[in-house]
């Protein structure tokens, strides 16, 4: 998985009201968990907090800047319902965004169901960390992660501050 011999520590945060009030399974945020966990990832945090960008702005702060995670998945919150608000939270807390890593989850995506064209997912790196926003439903948070974790380990370490090339594997 991962150049160093640090593993990764990761976040899974999911975004739903229904979820937070214990009125719905979370299935997507158990689905990343086992993905990312066979691909070699430590899942360090995990929560299902209401579809509310403040707190969505608090909580990928804290993971990132007093948790130190790598990476945080976020699931929920991506669509055009009016409390889909994950994207506009994460783009106020990151600092620079990763376009490339939402392009290539809305392609993949959009190869099953052009329903993908509203998705608003994106990804960012704020403090060392990378953000990554998918859908809500299990299927889609599943294939969307699928289309990028390959890449992970290679951006991973970028942030990290690896010198090693990029064009070699």
């Amino acid at each position: 998985m991962a150049e160093s011999s640090r593993p990764f520590r990761c976040g899974v945060l999911t975004l739903s009201d229904k979820g937070a009030r214990g009125e719905r399974e979370d299935t997507s945020g158990a689905r990343i968990q086992e993905m990312l966990r066979a691909a070699g990832y430590d899942i360090a945090l995990y929560g299902v907090i209401p579809d509310t960008r403040e707190l969505i702005e608090q909580t990928l702060t804290a993971w990132v800047d007093e948790q130190r995670l790598d990476l945080i998945v976020t699931t929920g919150g991506t669509g055009v319902s009016p409390r889909d608000r994950t994207p506009e939270a994460t783009r106020a807390v990151i600092e620079r965004e990763v376009p490339g890593l939402a392009e290539a989850m809305r392609m993949a995506s959009l190869e099953k169901t052009i329903q993908a064209v509203w998705s608003r997912g994106i990804a960012g790196i704020r403090n060392g960390c990378l953000i990554l926003n998918l859908p809500g439903s299990r299927r889609a948070a599943e294939e969307n992660l699928a289309a990028v974790l390959p890449a992970l380990p290679h951006g991973l370490e970028k942030i990290r501050g690896s010198e090693a090339d990029c064009g070699q594997v």
